[in-house]
């Protein structure tokens, strides 16, 4: 079967996470790739819920200022919120994604999706199938469907504002700063 579109990035990028359950300096998984190789090295499913709560706990905070509700992600039954915002670069727009949720679990599955979609141009977003990626990483068939149909939202929602950043209109959080 072939990589989805993504996957070679995801596959690549998750050695340059912080190591499984690692404690030590505070990195942060703004603005990295997740991938499948890490995932992999982790036997079953309790080590690997411990890994996303760990990703979620090395999330780059969000800035207080932005836990507004446009900045909510609806669908999710924790509450999320996810500020995007435009940098021009070589001439294009790429998109950064800054996330949080109130649940650790959560706040995990927002560090992936933003590892997956931050800093890439919209085109780049659209062409992703975040759904195939998260299928290899077997990530939804271990959610709740209530979790799965959350990261689902968050997905949608990452794509509305790289489609929104496309056509030049602001809705969400898209910014400029």
């Amino acid at each position: 079967m072939p990589e989805p579109e993504g996957a070679p990035v995801l596959l690549e990028g998750l050695a340059r996470l912080p190591a499984p359950l690692e404690h030590g300096a505070e990195e942060r998984v703004h603005d990295r790739e997740v991938g499948r190789a890490d995932f992999e090295l982790l036997d079953d499913w309790e080590d690997r819920y411990r890994y996303v709560i760990e990703l979620g706990r090395k999330l780059a905070p969000l800035p207080e200022i932005e836990r507004i509700d446009a900045n909510k992600v609806r669908g999710c039954a924790s509450q999320v919120w996810l500020w995007t915002r435009r940098e021009k670069r070589d001439g294009g727009t790429v998109l950064h994604f800054v996330g949080d949720s109130d649940a650790l679990i959560v706040r995990g599955l927002v560090a992936i999706a933003i590892a997956l979609f931050d800093g890439k141009a919209p085109s780049e977003i659209a062409a992703t199938d975040a759904e195939a990626v998260f299928d290899r990483l077997e990530l939804r068939a271990h959610l709740t469907a209530q979790r799965s149909n959350g990261l689902r939202a968050l997905v949608d929602r990452i794509k509305s504002d790289a489609e929104a950043a496309v056509s030049g209109h602001a809705v969400h959080s898209i910014a400029g700063r």
